[in-house]
């Protein structure tokens, strides 16, 4: 196992996804942030079914990074709960895993 991180959080529209995306490379809480489409997310949310377009968020970054990270995640956005989950990577290209945790090293507070 590695201590390399995929974390998966989903925005409401492209501007805010595209806004954090910047800001946790900027702050280099993490080292690469894949924006993908669009999708439909359905939900229970304060005891309601729920469904709406979210545009998906999967960053890379470290576990060592991962509590700014989720800071971050939490101070900037929109969502009162934010889905902010973390999936450790078990495998992985030697030189990539090694890219990230360079990368995600020297967090910005």
């Amino acid at each position: 196992m590695t201590d390399v991180l995929l974390v998966i959080t989903h925005l409401p529209d492209e501007t805010s996804a595209g806004q954090l995306a910047e800001k946790i490379i900027a702050q280099r809480a993490a080292a690469c942030v894949n924006r993908l489409a669009p999708c439909t997310s359905t939900y229970r949310w304060q005891g309601r079914i729920e469904t709406a377009s979210e545009v998906p968020l999967l960053i890379k970054t470290t576990q060592a990074t991962y509590p700014a990270l989720e800071q971050l995640i939490r101070d900037t956005h929109p969502y009162e709960l934010p889905d902010i989950v973390a999936v450790p990577l078990t495998a992985g290209l030697p030189a990539y895993l090694d890219w990230v945790r360079q990368e995600s090293e020297n967090s910005v507070p």
